[in-house]
């Protein structure tokens, strides 16, 4: 099986995102060290972007993965700290968008 690419969009009450990200990131170490990850990063919109972009919100974060396998990536959803993870933050998600993507 070829490496996946994910694109997860999280969207948390209004005010939110910060203290999100604040847990995302304290989770990042354990993610990394997973067999299987090869990239797994939070992004916001790009400030000065313009025109050329659609927004995803004030709101709004996009987590970029690279995984090795779409079992890697079962593993990693599976995983106790990404439980722990989503059920601190899970009063303050109002929706989760994941796109899970091959290369063509």
């Amino acid at each position: 099986m070829s490496t996946v690419h994910v694109l997860a969009f999280i969207t948390t009450k209004p005010g939110q995102r910060a203290a999100v990200l604040e847990r995302f990131k304290a989770n990042v170490p354990a993610v990394l060290a997973e067999d299987g990850c090869i990239a797994y990063e939070a992004t916001i919109d790009a400030e000065g972007a313009g025109a050329i972009q659609t927004p995803a919100g004030a709101d709004t974060f996009v987590v970029v993965e690279k995984w090795a396998s779409l079992d890697a990536l079962a593993a990693h959803g599976a995983s106790a700290h990404m439980k722990a993870y989503a059920e601190s933050a899970k009063d303050m998600v109002t929706a989760r968008v994941i796109h899970v993507l091959s290369p063509s």
